[in-house]
């Protein structure tokens, strides 16, 4: 490199500094690419490793944590928030998966029911009068009805509805999560029609009533919408929508988390949509009888009969706009079927049990040698809870 003396300071020429730039740019060029390079191999592992835990099958777990667990046989076992709720006819205890004490809640009930909506819990007794409000933090209300109630839905900010009967008639009340009384009437279907299902919104605003009316000519189901907001004030009992549909029996409904309604017919499943004034968008009807019907807040499930070389069962799952998701066989004798909390398949018999997920993939399946009550996801896709009819443990999948 040629360089001039100037003022005591050596310079160097324009074309030689040009040189140097370019090896510079040549230099960085080079090691961006190698961090590049690095990069895709990393993402390449990581998406490998990913894709082979996704689409892996276990057989065994290890037990991270047990403890030994007593209850009845009359025991029943939920999920609420990411802890155990344990309920039967003389009270409900509400545990954490390490089995410690949160809170409990006694009580006498000949049927005890349960209703969950985000944090808010209601135990009823059906055919009796007695609701209790709880939360995580316990006790939040209690009402005492003056009919024998039916059902019972929560919303998410604690307000109950409460479908009761009396001599024959409906009669519906809406409480606050204290248990105070915020509206209350008679329910009457066209030509006599009687209430037997009902369905709250998640806000509290929309509740949904199906009405079986059977006559000489046959059967039918309405399902009357009711809005409490403003755009129910200027309707005859807030009622702004009806629909009916012929030769069908509608026992349950259920609003999502998105606000959509599903109503579950014998005969199809029916999705509503329309915001404040629901209307049918969708009807997709059962070919087969169904034998178990379940759901979460964004899928639907539904099992029927499937007759080939062998008899299965075929499982269809939709999302809350009716869209397909998933068909798959399968061939065990189930006492249970459920989304779990990370929207996962949980097929269970007394002893046995199996996890699909929503992408089909047969993930676990396990024979207990004691019966198993409930599955609970942890905090990762190979973490779980099993209540077990004397341990919970928690495990981790291998």
């Amino acid at each position: 490199m040629e360089e001039k003396k100037r003022n005591g300071l050596h310079t160097v020429e324009e074309s030689d500094m040009e040189e140097y730039r370019e090896k510079l740019r040549t230099h960085r060029r080079k090691i961006i690419k190698r961090t590049a390079v690095v990069l895709v191999a990393c993402l390449a592992v990581i998406t490998g490793v990913g894709l082979f835990l996704a689409l892996r099958h276990y057989e065994a777990y290890d037990v991270r944590f047990s403890v030994a667990r007593s209850d009845t046989e009359a025991t029943i076992f939920e999920e609420f928030c990411g802890n155990i709720l344990k309920y039967s006819n003389d009270g409900a205890f509400y545990t954490d998966t390490s089995n410690e004490l949160i809170w409990n809640q006694t009580y006498e009930m000949s049927s005890p029911q349960i209703d969950i909506c985000g944090d808010y819990l209601a135990i009823y007794d059906k055919k009796g009068t007695r609701i209790y409000i709880l939360t995580p933090e316990g006790l939040q209300g209690s009402i005492e009805t003056t009919m024998p109630i039916m059902q019972v839905c929560v919303a998410e900010q604690g307000v109950v509805a409460v479908l009761m009967q009396n001599e024959g008639a409906g009669h519906l009340a809406l409480y606050d999560r204290s248990g105070e009384n915020l509206a209350s009437g008679a329910i009457y279907g066209e030509k006599g029609g009687y209430p037997i299902a009902i369905a709250l919104s998640h806000d509290a605003i929309k509740l949904a009533v199906s009405m079986l009316d059977i006559n000489d000519a046959g059967i039918k189901s309405t399902i009357a919408f009711y809005n409490y907001s403003s755009v129910g004030q200027n309707e005859i009992d807030n009622c702004v929508g009806v629909s009916t549909f012929e030769d069908m029996v509608i026992p349950e409904m259920e609003f999502t988390a998105d606000e959509s309604m599903i109503a579950f017919g014998d005969t199809k499943l029916i999705f509503f949509e329309g915001g404040q004034r629901p209307q049918v968008a969708e009807e997709i009807p059962l070919e087969k009888q169904a034998q178990s019907i379940f759901y979460n807040e964004k899928y639907i499930g539904v099992v029927t009969s499937n007759e080939g070389e062998k008899v299965t069962r075929h499982i269809m799952v939709y999302n809350t706009r009716g869209r397909l998701l998933l068909e798959q066989d399968i061939d065990m004798e189930y006492e249970s079927i459920e989304f779990l909390s990370s929207n996962e398949i949980c097929i269970r018999s007394r002893t046995v049990c199996d996890i699909y997920t929503l992408g089909g993939i047969y993930k676990f399946h396990y024979e207990f040698p004691e019966e198993l009550y409930k599955v609970i996801p942890g905090v990762s896709g190979l973490n779980y809870t099993f209540v077990l009819s004397d341990a919970t443990e928690k495990v981790r999948l291998k």
